[in-house]
């Protein structure tokens, strides 16, 4: 029996998720090609949740297909629709591929900073939500 945040093997890429306070945390590292592009989508995608920042880790992908940039926009899709800011932490290639294909992507040079803007963000509601509350 496994216990706490098993590590998913697809086909070449090893995908880990933690759900913490502040955000889901999905940490992808290995290779996302074409052979296994569609595994490491569904996998990653189901850990989408309403009402809670999402991280993609791939700091530790050492080979990224130009085709696995539609990964980034399955993530993208899955957070609006579940009302979510999300962010991409990149590796050498994946920064490589996203040169190459010139698309915009939440980006933040680490897991900690990612989850330090959101409880940024989270505090600035906290902050807003009495202000709301009062009327004139």
């Amino acid at each position: 029996m496994v216990y706490g945040n098993p590590t998913y093997e697809c086909g070449g890429a090893q995908i880990r998720a933690h759900c913490r306070q502040l955000a889901t945390v999905v940490t992808i590292s290995g290779v996302i090609d074409d052979t296994n592009l569609d595994r490491v989508r569904q996998r990653t995608v189901r850990f989408i949740l309403d009402e809670k920042p999402f991280v993609v880790d791939l700091s530790g992908v050492n080979s990224f297909s130009s085709q696995s940039i539609s990964l980034l926009c399955s993530v993208d899709d899955a957070c609006v629709a579940a009302g979510v800011e999300w962010s991409l932490i990149t590796s050498p290639a994946v920064e490589r591929a996203l040169l190459d294909d010139r698309i915009e992507i939440p980006a933040t040079a680490s897991v900690p900073e990612a989850l330090h803007h959101f409880a940024d963000v989270r505090d600035e509601r906290r902050r807003l939500l009495p202000l709301l509350g009062k009327t004139a």
